[in-house]
């Protein structure tokens, strides 16, 4: 840069410099007094001087090149040499100086006129709310719109979510817990003076003014709220009352000036807008618990519906239920509701009402689906109803702009934490299947099981909790799901953390009632044995069940005069499965009980039952013309290879003769075939895993279960009865059938009584809370600073009983207790009492322990015998001596019948005496001794009645002391003196006790028992230390120390209560809390955050992440991915969607195998740190996740080979595959947003090309209900 020096101008002679500003060619206009003589020196704000320019350039060229030849390249040094010289020199543009981004206005003039004549009186300063905000640094709605079309839609990672509902209030506690934590700013002292990164800074050495220092409180600062308030008011009230010059306020920059201190930027003015609301949660505790869930009334008619709603927003050409007319109530009063209802009961009325409520206000409905698939088929029932219809998956994205929209919640969720523009003209959500939020298959990533530790690759309940904790507070909620028994407490969690009513609206019965059979038939001859178990009003039928033992006995009896006895197996063959189904498919068919559906739990068998049903023919010639017609029709987008692919022809030609399969092995398009053909009465036979009873209202005439064992992942079990319910309850199309059918199979023997009246008739399973933390959602809660993660914690349904109201009423109770109770004396001998108190405090909790531990071996069981002299310290006896006469045998609850001395005339209490009362026997070991007559009784103890086992035995007749004292328990030998027995052990007691009076020996849990556990010797070496430290104390001598321990220990009773409240209501006892904490240090070691938790660059890549973030973030800071060609990332990325096991060794490259050591190697490092850092998980166990069964599938296919060669290069199904390459285009995308995160475009490029690469085909042909 060129220096400019001036001649001398104005009085101070000052010469002038440029100062340039960064390298964006901005300059500063500085004075710098310098002698005339000497040139002004360089100036800039760079840490390392100046950028380099042209000249500097071209000097490092020479530099380079000319006086160092070994720099030239060996081809074409000319071109190189000028290829360097291409420079974009940069015009500096001085008048930019002159202009500045201006800051927003916090206030605005506002005119006062007379109202009267509207005269011009006055001016006066109003403030402006929210201004300056904007999707960068607020949560408000009331931020400008998102200015970048690209982001409306599916918002930014940048973008703050909007605020949740039910967060917009602060409790006191948490206005009291901020006030706590808030430092008073001394802007004098207090203001840090250099920024972060920098040496030097201001000085604020020079000012003058001084800011008093004064305590805050809450109550304080509310009068003064008050006060401003009613100024405010006052000041209104006369410029409304005359026409006159209005008071002048004095001008004030700052609230300090009102006398009010500033300690926290907003938070004042926070407490100002809701000071009202912060009264009444002062007066906390005097309204009664509010419920949140409203159960609806549905068994009497609800005849004035019409009255009400004589516009409905959408008309049905048939009469409602009452369960829908009081839905739709409560859609037209803008509620929230839970909907449980049967299958096939008609939930999808109250969805259909809700879009067409949305169409009429103008406004936005989400319908959220738990997988892809239901989405498709949702918008294809959708669009044909309402037109306006829209649907975002992770590869499909039609009529974004849409009124109603579908989508997965995976989709939302990532919306919600986007700030997506759409969240603003949102009314309603529908969540439909809720009841699959307990369930552990999702998009078919299984749970499994890991050694001891279970894993869950994804699941879709975690993801639901999160969306109806981020949906704010104007959107209504609509929960559709199957009967559940908790729904009212699922409710009553949504409406407490939203802040608003949930109505729960559940049905009593199914509108098509179900009839149960158990089928034995396996021939011709016996395929008519179907007994009914349970008839269509609830009724078990043990008549039938008997029926089909006895049927089933009488073929196994002659199997076995035939065959003999060891032929007799309960696993059947392929050949009897074949005769089972061939003889109930005949029968059904000629009773006219078809379609069925076959609910199958293994692909394996679906695929094998179907295959073995080769001479079975279910349709008519007219009905295969029709079924080939739409068969050809829909695989007609498909390429000629892909037409001939061995599915494909199978499916043809099953299909044909009316029979299905339907499960996850399947290719997509061909599923899609088969369900729409079964809607059409086409499929007669549908062999079909448990995912089909989700969702889509495909009723059956009859059901039928191969099995009622299924694998869950972990172990085979039997059917939950909500799963059952589930699949039966496709049984009966309602309007058709006046009875549905349910079958279940008895292949190689009837099923136990129990397990079938179960899975009946038992209660569905719970709604269960599945949240869970991950590194993303962390992650996308720290970048938002009003968000916290343990408010996320704390609103999950997990932490729903702690969210109650009756913690505070305690904790409020308890405070008043404690303040009205009498002061302690601390003073002289009793200045040691508290130490006192937690020492014996200690001293009780330590000897109890060790008395479980010695009363719980073998060895003090033992010492337990009869003979064996006791202190007995229970209700009714403190500090008295006994001995055993009896031990009873139950090993579970133990009992010592003992014979026990004590007060004359008080046989039921005689060790109640006034010591026992003053003092705790922890720390008075003074045995009990009547002070009059010595009595006697007999009682059976239980093991912690018993507080020492003595070295003394004494020799009794425990026969003739029991039967004397139960003889004299009789009325009419009451008055008998007691037998020589028992007086005699009286006696021996009552000698030990005067001889004793400061406690008889007891024996050592160490010495004597031979207990050498480490918590045996440690707790007895401590209780030895604890009494020791007791005779030091002085306060024991006080003459008052009796009251005053009784105060403490009063007193203290009551804190400890409280504190245990208060933690329970704290972050602290969170279950979560622990596991939170150790992902913070797992991401704090990998510098995804830093030690104030504030979010860095690898953080904010791992945001755009669904899943597996910290692998895929790592391997890209690694540049693991740089060297890889784009079909080589994709096959290594497959990993991370392919989960299943595969027999066929994948043949791979090199580079390929290289790639898979480095994710092996970064995966194995994650893994061990996070172990370090104290997650469950083993470095192995994470390890094991990635499955590359797939990489030469994947690899091919990307380098452009036919679907029908790649099928042959594994044993995994066309099915699955497909979803896997589906899944990983996903993964691919979400790479190459992160690639451009961080400043890689090369390999957004990449990854661009590889997704391109494996988009094609029979994999991404467009879905049959979208086109």
């Amino acid at each position: 840069m060129e220096r400019i020096d001036l001649p001398p101008v104005g009085p101070s002679d000052l010469p002038l410099s440029l100062l340039e500003m960064g390298c964006s060619g901005r300059f500063e206009l500085i004075t710098h007094p310098q002698p005339n003589d000497q040139p002004l020196p360089q100036q800039s704000t760079l840490p390392h001087g100046l950028p380099p320019t042209s000249v500097s350039l071209e000097t490092e060229v020479e530099n380079q090149f000319l006086h160092d030849p070994a720099w030239l390249p060996i081809h074409d040094p000319d071109a190189a040499f000028h290829r360097f010289l291409k420079l974009a020199e940069r015009d500096v543009n001085v008048e930019s100086l002159l202009h500045c981004a201006l800051s927003p206005l916090h206030s605005g003039i506002s005119v006062i006129r007379d109202p009267t004549t509207g005269m011009l009186l006055d001016f006066t300063e109003v403030l402006l709310e929210d201004t300056g905000i904007s999707a960068k640094n607020s949560m408000s709605l009331q931020r400008p719109p998102n200015p970048n079309p690209s982001e409306s839609l599916r918002g930014s990672n940048t973008n703050y979510p909007f605020l949740p509902g039910g967060m917009e209030e602060l409790t006191l506690e948490q206005i009291k817990e901020k006030s706590d934590l808030e430092e008073d700013i001394d802007f004098e002292n207090g203001l840090l003076t250099v920024p972060p990164g920098l040496k030097v800074g201001m000085d604020f050495s020079d000012k003058d003014a001084k800011t008093t220092k004064r305590e805050v409180n809450l109550m304080s600062l509310l009068s003064t709220f008050d006060d401003i308030i009613d100024c405010r008011a006052e000041i209104e009230e006369e410029k409304g009352q005359g026409g006159g010059d209005a008071p002048k306020l004095p001008r004030t920059n700052s609230l300090e000036d009102l006398g009010i201190k500033v300690s926290k930027k907003g938070f004042l003015f926070h407490l100002w807008k809701h000071n009202l609301k912060i009264k009444q949660h002062l007066l906390e505790g005097q309204e009664e618990k509010k419920r949140w869930a409203i159960p609806v009334d549905i068994t009497s008619p609800c005849d004035d519906f019409y009255k009400r709603i004589p516009n409905p927003a959408f008309k049905y050409p048939f009469e409602l239920d009452v369960f829908q007319k009081q839905a739709v109530l409560r859609l037209e009063a803008h509620e929230s509701v839970f909907v449980a209802a049967h299958t096939s009961a008609g939930k999808t009325v109250v969805a259909e009402y809700a879009i067409a409520l949305s169409q009429k206000h103008m406004t936005r409905t989400i319908y959220t689906s738990p997988i892809k698939a239901l989405s498709n088929q949702k918008f294809r029932d959708f669009k044909t109803t309402f037109g306006d219809v829209g649907l975002l998956t992770g590869d499909v994205q039609l009529s974004p702009e849409a009124s109603c929209l579908i989508m997965t919640t995976e989709i939302l969720r990532s919306m919600l934490y986007n700030g997506s523009e759409v969240i603003r003209d949102l009314e309603w959500v529908i969540f439909d299947e809720v009841h699959y939020i307990n369930d552990a298959e999702v998009r078919g990533w299984h749970l499994f099981k890991v050694s001891h530790l279970t894993v869950v690759r994804k699941h879709r309940g975690v993801v639901w909790e999160e969306v109806l904790i981020m949906l704010p507070d104007h959107v209504s909620i609509i929960l559709l799901s199957a009967t559940v028994p908790n729904s009212v407490e699922f409710s009553e969690w949504i409406g407490r953390i939203k802040k608003k009513h949930i109505y729960v609206i559940s049905t009593v019965k199914r509108p098509v009632p179900l009839e149960h059979y158990l089928y034995t038939g396996n021939s011709t001859k016996t395929q008519k044995e179907m007994f009914l178990l349970l008839d269509a009003a609830g009724n078990l039928q043990t008549k039938g069940y008997y029926a089909a033992i006895d049927a089933k006995k009488e073929r196994t009896s002659k199997h076995a005069q035939s065959f003999g006895t060891k032929n007799a197996s309960q696993n059947t063959t392929p050949n009897q499965d074949r005769a089972v189904w061939l003889s109930l498919l005949h029968f059904l068919s000629q009773r006219q009980l078809t379609p069925v559906v076959a609910f199958t739990f293994s692909r394996t068998r679906c695929d094998d039952n179907a295959r073995s049903l080769a001479t079975m023919d279910l349709t008519s010639s007219t009905e295969k013309s029709e079924i080939h017609s739409f068969f050809q029709k829909s695989l007609s987008r498909l390429r000629g290879g892909d037409r001939q692919l061995p599915q494909i022809v199978l499916m043809r030609d099953l299909l044909k003769r009316g029979i299905g399969v339907h499960h996850s092995g399947i290719l997509p398009i061909l599923k899609e075939v088969i369900e729409m053909l079964f809607s059409r009465g086409l499929v007669k036979v549908l062999f079909a895993t448990e995912t089909f009873a989700m969702g889509v209202n495909m009723p059956a005439r009859t059901v039928v279960f191969d099995s009622i064992r299924k694998h869950d992942g972990t172990g085979f079990r039997n059917l939950l009865p909500g799963e059952y319910i589930q699949m039966a309850g496709r049984a009966g199309r309602r309007g058709l059938d006046a009875t549905g059918t349910v079958i279940i199979l008895c292949k190689s023997g009837v099923h136990n009584m129990g397990d079938l009246h179960v899975m009946m008739l038992g209660k569905p399973t719970l709604l269960q809370s599945q949240f869970r933390l991950t590194y993303t959602m962390i992650l996308n809660l720290l970048r938002v600073e009003a968000l916290q993660v343990t408010d996320m914690m704390r609103r999950s349904f997990s932490e729903s009983h702690r969210d109650t109201q009756a913690h505070e009423k305690q904790i409020s109770r308890l405070k008043q207790t404690l303040s009205s109770l009498p002061p302690l004396d601390t003073e002289g001998q009793l200045s040691d009492l508290l130490p006192y108190y937690y020492i014996v405090t200690e001293l009780r909790i330590t000897t109890e322990a060790l008395q479980c531990a010695v009363l719980g071996s073998v060895n003090g069981l033992k010492a337990l015998s009869v003979g064996r002299v006791v202190v007995v310290n229970n209700k009714q006896h403190f500090n008295a001596l006994g001995v055993i006469l009896q031990v009873s045998n139950d090993s579970v609850n133990r009992t010592f019948t003992t014979l026990i001395i004590c007060e004359k005339n008080n046989e039921e209490g005689g060790g109640d005496g006034p010591n026992a009362s003053a003092f705790p026997h922890l720390y008075n070991t003074a045995l009990f001794i009547p002070e009059g007559p010595c009595s006697h009784t007999v009682q059976k103890l239980k093991l912690q009645d018993i507080s020492a086992i003595t070295v003394k035995t004494l020799k009794v007749i425990p026969e003739r002391i029991i039967d004397n004292y139960n003889k004299r328990q009789q009325p009419r030998f009451r008055l008998d003196p007691p037998g020589q027995a028992i007086s005699t052990a009286t006696q021996e007691l009552l000698r030990l006790a005067e001889a004793n009076p400061d406690g008889v020996a007891s024996l050592d849990p160490v010495n004597d028992l031979q207990l050498k556990s480490v918590d045996v010797v440690e707790g007895t070496m401590r209780v030895r230390a604890l009494k020791d430290t007791l005779k030091d104390f002085s306060c024991s001598h006080s003459p008052t120390f009796s009251e005053q321990f009784l105060r403490v220990q009063e007193r203290m009773k009551v804190q400890e209560e409280l504190d245990q409240l208060l933690y329970l209501t704290s972050d602290q006892s969170l279950s979560l809390l622990p596991e939170y904490n150790q992902r913070i240090k797992v991401l704090e070691e990998l510098k995804y955050v830093d030690k104030s938790r504030a979010v860095q660059l690898k953080g904010r890549v791992a945001c755009q992440i669904s899943s597996h973030e910290l692998l895929l973030t790592e391997l890209l800071f690694e540049n693991a991915l740089s060297p890889l060609a784009p079909e080589e990332s994709a096959a290594l990325l497959s990993c991370l969607v392919f989960q299943q096991k595969t027999q066929v060794e994948p043949h791979i490259t090199n580079t390929l195998q290289e790639g898979i050591e480095r994710v092996l190697a970064v995966a194995q490092r994650i893994g061990e740190l996070q172990r370090e850092c104290g997650i469950a998980q083993t470095a192995e166990e994470f390890v094991s996740q990635f499955k590359f069964g797939l990489t030469e599938v994947v690899y091919c296919w990307a380098r452009g080979m036919p679907f029908a060669e790649i099928a042959q290069l594994t044993d995994v199904q066309e099915g699955t595959v497909v979803r896997c390459i589906q899944r990983l285009d996903e993964v691919l995308k979400e790479v190459r947003q992160a690639a451009r995160i961080v400043g890689d475009s090369v390999l957004g490029s990449k990854m661009e090309k590889a997704s391109l690469a494996i988009r094609r085909d029979i994999v991404f042909t467009a879905s049959l209900y979208t086109h």
